[in-house]
């Protein structure tokens, strides 16, 4: 077997750091809850972490997001607000992972 085959067999690009997601939510939302599923789904199959905030334990948060929620962040970007688009989900950790 030449090189470059042994090399296309084993060699893997670099893994990217785990992709960072950001569920903005309330207690008694049932849109939040919503959210939630799908986010750990997504989560068990791509392999990001999730971290969930409550915007009513900071102002900043609630400044932001309060009457908005859920709010969906990746990486530091909102995605979504209020319901996920499931197939703009998978598209987009599609690219990021």
């Amino acid at each position: 077997m030449g090189w470059w085959k042994w090399l296309r067999r084993w060699w893997r690009p670099p893994k990217r750091e785990a992709v960072e997601v950001v569920l903005y939510t309330r207690q008694g939302c049932h849109l939040c809850e919503d959210a939630l599923a799908p986010l750990e789904q997504a989560r068990r199959r791509y392999g990001f972490r999730l971290t969930l905030r409550d915007v009513d334990t900071d102002a900043a948060w609630k400044a932001a997001f309060g009457e908005e929620v859920p709010v969906v962040e990746v990486d530091g970007k909102v995605r979504f607000r209020g319901r996920i688009n499931v197939v703009l989900l998978t598209r987009l950790l599609e690219q990021l992972t």
